[in-house]
């Protein structure tokens, strides 16, 4: 998505060994000009896999996710990172390290909002090792529902999350894919 790619290299920053910075558009200030294309986009690219749900992560998947799923005209669920006082019993969980964080969470959604059958379409910002993104199939096979693709906002294709994800038999679609982040440098694959 050249819209994507440009907003990158115009206010992303490279600011660690691996690490992208877009908090100015994607995940603290949203661009919602460009979180409604990219809804688009992703709507476009699974518009014949019969999505009847969106899942994501908190928080920074929810943005590009609702306007995915107001394009597909499904729910869109998303699992919470941290236990609420409203929700303490009835979850699907599931552990998920953060790179970036460089911590373990545990990530749950209630057993309300996820039905067996049922066609899920995981979508989140960024795609590195992956851990995300199983996390969420964990908890889609916890329910008995399928999911029918992975829809990532920024892939970092020098990690290896796709190809895990496609090892396991996953579709997965990323509207800019990163070779490199060496020398401060963005380079698309």
């Amino acid at each position: 998505m050249e819209e994507l790619k440009a907003k990158i290299l115009e206010k992303g920053s490279v600011v660690a060994d691996g690490v992208l910075k877009v908090d100015s558009f994607l995940n603290h200030q949203i661009d919602t000009n460009l979180m409604i294309n990219i809804g688009k986009e992703f709507a476009k690219k699974f518009k014949d896999a019969n999505v009847t749900r969106i899942l994501t992560l908190e928080s920074s998947g929810i943005a590009p996710s609702f306007m995915a799923a107001n394009e597909l005209n499904v729910p869109l669920v998303f699992a919470r990172k941290r236990k609420s006082l409203t929700m303490t019993d009835n979850l699907y969980t599931s552990s998920v390290y953060s790179f970036t964080k460089k911590e373990t969470n545990e990530i749950a959604v209630s057993k309300n909002y996820l039905e067996k059958g049922e066609r899920i379409l995981i979508i989140d910002d960024f795609l590195a090792n992956g851990q995300a993104a199983l996390g969420l199939i964990n908890i889609v096979e916890q329910a008995g529902a399928e999911v029918v693709g992975v829809g990532i906002v920024i892939e970092k294709s020098f990690q290896d999350g796709r190809a895990q994800l496609e090892q396991k038999g996953y579709r997965v679609e990323s509207l800019a894919r990163i070779l490199s982040l060496e020398n401060g440098t963005v380079t698309f694959l």
